[in-house]
């Protein structure tokens, strides 16, 4: 296992041998699994400040939500979801984490301090003009309706595509990734 989605080693105990037809019936998996864990919220990684973010706007698709922690993983972010979020600990978000659950922070979305820099489909400043010096929360909506007007933002960054938009968790790792190439 890489140290990156390994699970504490204090956490891990002898297991049980079950039947692949027991694990089948009630995997929710095109595939089912051959290995089960069990852990608890309490031993996900503490709150601690990250400079980048990823702030997610009541993103609902468990997916997209494991996927972007996966993605905060490969570039030491955090995460904060907001109420209305997809449970990132669900087992979906779970299995798109790929274990990145294990070295990613959730923090409060509505306690964060960073710049505040709302991803947008259209009108915003392109993403490579953007101010993204200091401590940053990338604001990321929820997949159909977007981030709301109301939801408070320092800066409005438009990814220039040549479609109409695209998926939240796409948009993530390209917002990361233009943090970290100026970093």
């Amino acid at each position: 296992m890489e140290a990156a989605t390994a699970a504490p080693v204090e956490l891990l105990v002898a297991g049980e041998n079950v039947e692949p037809a027991l694990l089948a019936e009630v995997s929710t998996a095109a595939h089912p699994p051959r290995v089960v864990g069990v852990y608890r919220r309490a031993d996900l990684p503490p709150a601690e400040p990250r400079p980048v973010v990823l702030a997610l706007w009541r993103v609902a698709d468990p997916g997209n939500v494991g996927t972007l922690i996966r993605t905060a993983a490969a570039y030491g972010a955090g995460v904060a979801p907001s109420d209305g979020c997809a449970d990132p600990t669900g087992p979906k978000a779970l299995r798109a984490s790929a274990g990145a659950i294990w070295s990613v922070p959730l923090l409060p979305f509505r306690d964060l301090q960073h710049k505040r820099v709302a991803l947008v489909a259209h009108g915003g400043v392109p993403l490579e003009d953007a101010d993204l010096r200091g401590e940053v929360a990338f604001l990321l909506g929820a997949e159909r309706e977007g981030l709301p007007a109301d939801v408070e933002r320092d800066l409005e960054v438009t990814i220039p595509i040549q479609t109409e938009s695209l998926n939240v968790a796409a948009a993530g790792a390209i917002a990361l990734h233009e943090w970290r190439r100026r970093a």
